[in-house]
């Protein structure tokens, strides 16, 4: 019998497996196709940090990626910073060519390093054309070109644009402003054409990948494709007789060549800087990057440096202030984090002030604190009264008035945390303040950041630029304060006749429209001003899905079970009026 079994299995086995050679193993995976990055810096120094630690996180075998690097008429230290990151990320990178050149360090002709002459656009088509030649050369499937101030933060974007298999991709970019690296139209003689297109994708209210007559800054060339074989940066082509721009040029060859070029929004890929002016400098350039950065870290994906350069420590200040605060519930640790990567970022030195969590507090809590409610006050538009989110943020801001004159600091700078600075917020801050102190301007407070209620100009103050006589105004996201006026704010002695700080504060100066609440503080001299345009303002607005407020979202000051929210006062939506058919409390007593 056992012989019986042995000789029906060898015949099955004999059967099945005829041939050695039909004893395979499953066929292993194809390998991602090859990729050359090519990097084209020029006085990056302050973008490089970001932008290497952005290739570094890309999610690509990096054995199947060669990096082409030049760098050239440099005044800072970008030759050092990719030296150092090549020497060691080439042990990585399937191949590194490295061009550096030293000398010179400007172009003929050239105003400034943001000046872009005819020799530098030559110059830059050659380099990019050497580039695309190496890759050839190197028999690459795809060449990806990005500028050194354009941040992929998505990991996954050399796999997202591949899958679209298209000749030339770019990846939508977001800055500062409306600018990205597409245009939706040009004219027949190659110039930028605006077109009903451009927002709406810019602002994906559209998705998708789209044809478009123009990519630029960062692109991917499919290699592999016919047409793009034909495509060059240099020499233009034989009938090209469009501006001399290496990104006009290239369009051109695309067009030329019938090589469609596409733009895709479907992800969040990264971002990319708004160009320096030709007039400004490499430190004009560097400031628009930090607005760059500090908006990343509200929106996200946020910017991570590479883990390989040295980035030298920033040296922070106090602006000329004695103090500078930052106001943060303890349990806001993601609010907490973001400023103070942005105020390092801008070089501005803050302490942080825990902020009284009206969260935490009970209505005997606030009775034992001293704290009563302003006789008749009610919200202007929900018609409830204080919140205990209300009583925590006036006492924070009533703490630090009265640090300010036990320690008879001359002038302090608050900062809540949910502010969006705006571009240039240092340089312009500390202009102002000395415009201030030239023309010897008597004043207590000065909004950096809130909302104006009422339309209408406000007057400006004679001899010093952007700044304006404040009318009545919500929020105190953030202020300048003179020690003279957190005396006369503590001298009214609000804790015992509490409404909300910002309620307060136009009271003080005599703006409010509730001759009431008004009546309950008769010294109403401080003098108030604001910046014209405003230097910061919220991260985020009511309804917006990120949006979380501790004082709108609450309970009330002296019934814990009560809870409020902010749907009914609309101090936090953006603009300045009420939606349509809502008046305040205020308009309907006058009526």
């Amino acid at each position: 019998m056992l012989s019986w079994i042995i000789t029906i299995w060898t015949f099955l086995a004999v059967v099945q497996c005829y041939f050695s050679e039909e004893n395979y193993t499953e066929e292993s995976k194809m390998q991602p196709p090859t990729v050359v990055i090519a990097i084209i810096a020029r006085n990056a120094a302050h973008s490089l940090p970001h932008y290497l630690g952005a290739l570094e996180r890309l999610n690509y075998p990096k054995e199947r990626i060669s990096v082409w690097a030049a760098t050239d008429h440099n005044i800072d230290n970008t030759t050092a910073m990719l030296r150092e990151w090549l020497t060691v990320m080439q042990t990585q990178y399937h191949y590194v060519e490295w061009r550096p050149s030293d000398k010179p360090t400007s172009y003929a002709g050239e105003l400034g390093p943001k000046h872009w002459t005819n020799s530098r656009y030559e110059y830059i088509m050659k380099l990019k054309q050497a580039a695309l030649n190496f890759a050839k050369k190197r028999w690459a499937d795809y060449i990806l070109y990005s500028d050194t101030d354009n941040i992929l933060t998505n990991p996954d974007t050399l796999h997202l644009l591949m899958a679209e298999n298209k000749s030339v991709i770019a990846p939508m970019l977001d800055s500062q402003s409306a600018y990205s690296n597409y245009w939706c139209g040009i004219t027949p003689q190659g110039y930028y054409r605006r077109t009903a297109e451009y927002f709406p994708t810019k602002q994906r209210q559209r998705l998708g990948c789209y044809p478009v007559p123009m990519v630029h800054s960062t692109v991917l060339l499919d290699l592999r494709k016919q047409g793009t074989r034909k495509v060059s940066f240099h020499p233009p082509h034989k009938d090209y007789s469009w501006p001399f721009d290496d990104i006009i040029v290239f369009a051109f060859s695309c067009r030329v060549s019938e090589v469609q070029m596409y733009l895709c929004n479907k992800e969040r890929y990264g971002y990319l800087n708004v160009p320096a002016k030709p007039h400004q400098t490499v430190e004009d350039d560097r400031i628009n990057f930090v607005h760059l950065y500090l908006e990343s870290l509200i929106h996200g994906p946020p910017m991570y440096v590479s883990r390989y350069v040295h980035v030298p420590p920033k040296q922070s200040d106090l602006m000329g202030f004695d103090e500078i605060y930052l106001i943060n519930l303890r349990r806001r640790q993601d609010r907490r984090d973001r400023m103070l990567w942005s105020l390092y970022e801008l070089e501005i030195d803050a302490k942080v002030v825990d902020a009284i969590d009206g969260a935490a507090l009970n209505s005997s809590d606030i009775k034992i604190l001293g704290v009563d409610l302003l006789p008749g006050y009610y919200d202007p538009f929900s018609g409830r009264t204080l919140t205990k989110g209300e009583v925590g943020c006036f006492l924070s801001h009533y703490y630090i008035w009265k640090e300010m004159v036990d320690m008879q600091l001359d002038k302090a700078l608050i900062f809540e945390d949910d502010v969006r600075f705006q571009a240039n917020f240092k340089r312009r801050m500390m202009r102002l303040m000395e415009e201030v102190e030239q023309v010897e301007l008597d004043w207590d407070i000065i909004y950096l950041g809130r909302k104006k209620v009422n339309p209408g100009e406000e007057v400006p103050v004679e001899n010093v630029r952007n700044l304006v006589f404040a009318d009545y105004s919500y929020w105190t996201l953030s202020y300048a304060i003179s020690l003279q006026g957190a005396q006369k704010l503590l001298n009214a002695e609000p804790v015992s006749k509490m409404l909300p700080v910002d309620e307060f504060l136009p009271i003080m100066y005599d703006k409010h429209p509730n001759e009431d609440y008004k009546s309950h503080f008769p010294n109403r001299n401080l003098m108030a001003y604001s910046t014209h345009p405003l230097l910061v303002q919220p991260c985020h607005y009511a309804g917006d899905a990120e949006w979380v407020s501790d004082t709108e979202t609450s309970t009330l000051w002296d019934d814990d079970s009560v809870r409020t929210d902010w749907r009914g006062s609309h101090k936090t939506l953006k603009g300045s009026q009420p939606p349509p058919g809502l008046q305040s409390a205020t308009y309907k007593d006058e009526l």
